[in-house]
Parts: C-alpha cells; sequence; structure tokens
C-alpha cells in the first residue's frame, strides 16, 4: 500500500526528506505483481512534482530474461538468472569503488561468465548470446503507456536515468513503442559510474534544471531508492515484486505496486 501523499508534501515543505526504503537487486525469477492499495487523499499545498526520472525496470519488463534462462538450461535457469543478476549489480558497485569503469553492456557480459562458471555450465556462445541479447528486447509493463501518458498530460516531464547504456535503452525504447514520451534519456554511461554514486543522480538535476525536491526519481530496487533518497530526491519506489524494505535505517517517501499507482500519487498534488 502506497503512503499519504499529504505526509509527504508536509515533510518536503518544511525540510529535506531524509528517508528511504529499499530492495536489494531482485532474482528475476520472481513474478507475481504486489496488489494496489487506496488512493492515496488528496494533498495539502506542497513542493509540486514537476518531473520524474525513472529507473529502467519500473518501465521494462525483465521476467523475460528469467524464462530465457529456463528454457536454455532447464531445472537451473533459477539459479542462473539470480546469480548473474546479484553478480551484476555487485560488479557496477566494485568498479564505482575501484574506479575501474567499463559500461553496462560489459557489466553483464562478465557477470554472465562468471555466474555460468560458478554453476558449472557450459552455455556455448549461441546460448550465450541469446541471454544477451535479451537485454535487447524487453517490452513494457502493460501499465507503462496509459500512465505515461496520463503524466505528460498532467504537464510532468519524463525521464529515463538508468545504468543501462544509451544503445541498451534505445532498444527498449523503440520495441516498446515508446518513443517521444521521455524528454530525456539519460545513461549514467555518460558520467561513467553507476549508481547509487551520486554523480549519476545529479544527472536529472542538469538535465532538467529543477530543485531536487521537484523531481521525483522511481525506481525498481531499494537498494537505488536509498541511493537517489540520500542524494535528496524525493522517491516514489514501484515494488513490483513485493520486496521487503532494506534495513538501511531509511524509508520511502511513497511505495506502489504499479505505475498506476505513481500516477495517483503524482496527480493528487496537482
Amino acid at each position: 500500500m502506497h503512503s499519504s501523499r499529504r505526509e509527504f508534501l508536509n515533510r518536503m515543505a518544511g525540510t529535506a526528506a531524509t528517508g528511504i526504503l529499499g530492495s536489494a537487486p531482485p532474482a528475476m525469477t520472481a513474478s507475481c505483481v504486489a496488489e494496489r492499495g487506496p488512493a492515496p487523499p488528496r494533498p495539502a499545498a506542497g513542493p509540486k512534482i514537476r518531473a520524474i526520472a525513472f529507473d529502467a525496470f519500473p518501465i521494462l519488463d525483465p521476467r523475460p530474461i528469467a524464462a530465457l534462462a529456463e528454457e536454455l538450461c532447464p531445472g537451473k535457469g533459477a539459479l542462473l538468472s539470480e546469480a548473474w543478476h546479484t553478480r551484476q549489480f555487485e560488479y557496477t558497485w566494485l568498479r564505482v569503488a575501484a574506479r575501474e569503469y567499463v559500461d553496462f553492456w560489459q557489466v553483464t557480459a562478465d557477470a554472465l561468465a562468471f555466474a555460468e562458471r560458478a554453476l558449472r555450465l557450459d552455455l556455448g556462445e549461441d546460448r550465450r548470446a541469446r541471454l544477451l541479447g535479451a537485454y535487447l528486447d524487453l517490452d513494457a509493463w502493460p501499465d507503462v503507456p496509459p500512465a505515461l501518458e496520463s503524466l505528460r498530460r498532467a504537464g510532468v516531464r519524463l525521464s529515463f536515468l538508468s545504468n543501462f547504456t544509451p544503445g541498451m535503452l534505445g532498444a527498449a525504447i523503440e520495441r516498446s513503442g515508446l518513443g517521444g514520451l521521455f524528454d530525456h534519456v539519460l545513461s549514467t554511461d555518460r558520467a561513467r559510474t553507476y549508481k547509487p554514486d551520486p554523480r549519476a543522480y545529479r544527472m536529472a538535476l542538469d538535465a532538467f534544471g529543477l530543485d531536487r525536491e521537484e523531481i521525483l526519481f522511481v525506481p525498481f530496487a531499494g537498494w537505488d531508492a536509498a541511493g537517489a533518497r540520500w542524494f535528496g530526491y524525493p522517491t516514489f519506489w514501484v515494488n513490483r515484486l513485493g520486496l521487503p524494505a532494506e534495513e538501511l535505517g531509511v524509508s520511502a517517501d511513497a511505495t506502489g505496486a504499479t505505475l498506476t499507482d505513481l500516477v495517483d500519487f503524482v496527480t493528487a498534488g496537482a
């Protein structure tokens, strides 16, 4: 259930919010979507959300990657997906800490190679290429196009802010038919870093030219929500997989299961 936008706006009007709850990078095997809660009450006057920066996965459905892993490695697809996805994010964080940058496509390939060896699999060139290529064939979640249209009609500017490379984001936008809906398509590759590095989150500030409290960040994972909140963005966690909060000593401004919940949250204060 998402939290009250009234509480959020009152808190943001008085001081910069300090909380967020997050989730670790989820295994791509989960497929259930949490039920929507009731719509938030109409808020009191406060800072207006003028732009939204989205992580990739509130927009793009990653579940087909796990389905393909199971198809190619029957009985071991779930283990492969989890090991691959976990190492993928660990590599981004390690490379930020060590200042040894390579782009997310390379990180994804390296993480798959590690997962393959760790599980003593022999994928071969063809299956390995198909798994990597699945990242270029992602479709949007069904609720995404109408939600984005509603937000644009409400006058909210939209962007991606993702670790995906520009090529990965471009392929997803084309495949999902989302061209023209985003004012900016921001890849952290431009800054040669990854979230949760503050340099990554700053990209939306620079692109929109707005104050932090006017830009709502929308993550898929709780760790990403935490990073954005620590940077100073108000954050709406689209918790599509119904995951528990991270133990980071912070709490979300608001949480919902779908982009429809996000629209309700944003437009309640319009």
